[in-house]
């Protein structure tokens, strides 16, 4: 492929980056070298590679979620600055 600076600005924009004017010939070089490696990396034979969806092979142990009362509603209100019977009381952050 080769990359030009409309491939430059372009891809920019995909990536909502500002690109100056006097970084183009460098990226135009970086950019080069990334396809090239890439191309590089097709030419591997990888058909009996298993693909991977996590680099190591440990598999993660679930448990069923079990329901259980950690706290009861007036201990974990207890140190809260402001709140009613039920919730938290927070000041509002948000405006309309």
């Amino acid at each position: 492929m080769n990359i030009d600076k409309k491939t430059i600005y372009k891809v920019a924009d995909l990536a909502r980056i500002e690109v100056r004017e006097e970084e183009v010939d460098h990226l135009i070089g970086e950019m080069s070298k990334v396809l090239t490696f890439m191309e590089k990396l097709n030419e591997l034979d990888t058909d009996k590679v298993e693909p991977l969806v996590y680099m190591n092979p440990q598999v993660n142990v679930w448990r069923e979620d079990q329901v259980k009362v950690e706290l009861s509603r007036e201990e974990g209100l207890m140190n809260a600055a402001k709140h009613n019977e039920e919730f938290f009381m927070v000041p509002k952050i948000i405006e309309k």
